[in-house]
């Protein structure tokens, strides 16, 4: 007995008109998620997940404009970081940056926004609907 069913006629014209249609449209489609991810992608710096400068910036001016003054505004600098890329190693450097990063994106939250902005300046802007105390903002322990 065969497998494959056997269906013999015409196409009708709007059966062509659909798929003449159709296969450019969704080529398209596929195109533009493409693209998006592209795009999207060029935003976030690949080692910590963070938004770059530029991205960051405009994040941070569009929750300015909704909270105006009611915005925390974090700064982070590695201390001493280059020592652990100078006596570790640049891998090691890596993996302290992408922890920073990992670190301030679960600290801040999704309402934030959280940038690296150089080599080891983090910053992480906002609403201020939470008190924070001074001392919370450290990293304990060390990071191997």
């Amino acid at each position: 007995m065969d497998s494959v069913l056997h269906h013999r006629g015409r196409i009708g014209s709007r059966t062509l008109l659909l798929t003449t249609a159709a296969v450019p449209l969704t080529g398209w489609a596929v195109h533009a998620v493409a693209l998006h991810k592209r795009l999207a992608a060029t935003r976030k710096d690949p080692l910590t997940g963070l938004l770059r400068r530029d991205a960051y910036t405009h994040r941070a001016r569009r929750i300015l404009a909704r909270h105006g003054d009611n915005v925390t505004v974090v700064m982070v600098d590695a201390d001493h970081f280059k020592q652990i890329n100078d006596t570790a190693g640049h891998q090691s450097g890596d993996a302290v940056l992408a922890a920073f990063g990992a670190r301030i994106t679960a600290w801040a939250g999704p309402r934030a926004a959280a940038g690296r902005l150089g080599g080891d300046e983090f910053f992480s802007e906002l609403p201020a609907a939470r008190q924070l105390p001074v001392n919370q903002w450290r990293f304990r322990g060390r990071i191997s």
